[in-house]
């Protein structure tokens, strides 16, 4: 036992050490019954019709309790490594992992989080990624303006930064995001000619999700301006994936899933930049099983849809149009579940139909049906106009009726 303070100082220095567990918050709940956002709601948490769920009760949180699990705010996977005893002495002390230097390091550890979180969720006006669909896109940077590379620049260090952080703070979750992202950013700006190096991220990325173990120094390496190992270094592989048993004690298996959702996608984007178009396949529908169980909502959907337009694709490189047009019929049909459903998003249901025919005609003009493809694509722009005109008009009157409710709630003068 250490010595007991005699001075009236260390007296107090250890008074306030002391955790009064009275004050503390109630202890998380074990990881079991973490259901994330796979749990649907009773009521829709904002106002819309596009959360509702398709030929069901309830209505999808727009992926919100996910992003709680991924990020976790609350520090819930500390506190139960810890116990809460010794997680708010440490909190208290500021013991815990953290940024100390640099810009952040006068935040907090939860301050750090959140910064971490725009870091990787956020999108800006000027994303091209913008939106539900994560259809790859082949690139020519070559071809891009200075402005649309010096963005597509400064979003790759944005995922850079990220990685940082995510070790910083020794959140695994966020640091398999944060390499899917490093992916899918890297084929943004070198197109084709980063795809080796984007691969190499998403196999990382998908490392982490395993039941296995995983090398931080090796996934440290990615953060750097020149990622570049030393083609001497020996592996060594110590931290524990998030699906192996000791974190499952400590997390739910979603996040697991959620990471690895995102790892096979975008390693899927990677090996089709790189003309392994069988191989994306393969990464693109090892992604299914893994939606089996999710809701029929209009979030979930574009994630389905994106999978079917990227698995058609795979195939019209290859000029196989058939097996291509028979992906886009079931993203197109997707599409119009939403129309067609009473409570369904309609606007979303209609981005699905316009994604579905939009890739449909760059297939058909690939196959040498040029005419095909004008005609398909002067559909789409102008159901693409038409939605734009509903979209502002929609936002208009919320706007008004917002100023009107504001102006309404004004005492009287």
């Amino acid at each position: 036992m250490g010595k007991k303070a005699k001075s009236s100082s260390g007296i107090a220095k250890a008074a306030d050490r002391k955790i009064d567990k009275s004050t503390l918050p109630p202890p998380p709940p074990p990881p079991e019954e973490e259901y994330g956002s796979s749990k649907p709601l009773d009521a829709p948490s904002l106002p819309g019709n596009s959360f509702k769920i398709l030929d069901s009760d309830g209505y999808d949180d727009g992926g919100v309790a996910d992003l709680s699990l991924l990020i976790d705010l609350e520090d819930n996977v500390q506190r139960r490594r810890r116990g809460d005893a010794e997680y708010f002495t440490a909190l208290k002390q500021d013991l815990l992992p953290r940024a100390t230097k640099g810009n952040m390091a006068k935040m907090t550890r939860r301050e750090q989080k959140v910064q971490l979180a725009q870091l990787l969720f956020s999108e800006d006006d000027q994303a091209e990624d913008k939106g539900p669909s994560e259809v790859f896109m082949e690139t020519a940077s070559q071809d891009e303006d200075e402005t649309v590379l010096a963005h597509r620049r400064e979003r790759l260090a944005q995922a850079k930064l990220a990685l940082r952080m995510s070790l910083l703070l020794r959140e695994p979750a966020c640091t398999s995001l944060s390499l899917s992202e490093l992916c899918k950013r890297r084929l943004a700006l070198f197109g084709k000619d980063g795809a080796p190096e984007a691969l190499r991220c998403a196999e990382r990325a998908l490392e982490i999700t395993q039941d296995g173990f995983w090398d931080n120094d090796e996934v440290a390496v990615e953060a750097e301006d020149v990622p570049r190992l030393d083609p001497k270094y020996e592996k060594n592989a110590t931290a524990p994936g998030l699906a192996h048993p000791t974190s499952l004690k400590l997390l739910p298996i979603r996040v697991s899933d959620l990471c690895k959702r995102s790892a096979l996608l975008q390693r899927g984007n990677a090996l089709a930049a790189m003309g392994k178009q069988e191989q994306a396949r393969d990464a693109y529908t090892k992604v299914f099983p893994l939606l089996e169980k999710e809701p029929r909502c209009s979030r979930v959907d574009w994630e389905r849809h994106s999978l079917y337009i990227n698995i058609g694709n795979t195939h019209s490189r290859e000029g196989q149009f058939t097996l291509a047009d028979e992906q886009y019929k079931i993203a197109e049909q997707l599409g119009n579940d939403h129309i067609k459903a009473e409570e369904g998003s309609k606007a979303d249901g209609a981005g699905m139909v316009n994604g579905a025919k939009r890739a449909r005609a760059f297939a058909l003009k690939k196959s040498g049906k040029e005419d095909e493809a004008k005609a398909l694509l002067r559909e789409v722009i102008a159901s693409q106009i038409k939605l734009n005109e509903e979209e502002e008009a929609k936002k208009k009157k919320e706007a008004e009726e917002a100023a009107a409710a504001e102006a309404a709630a004004k005492p009287a003068t």
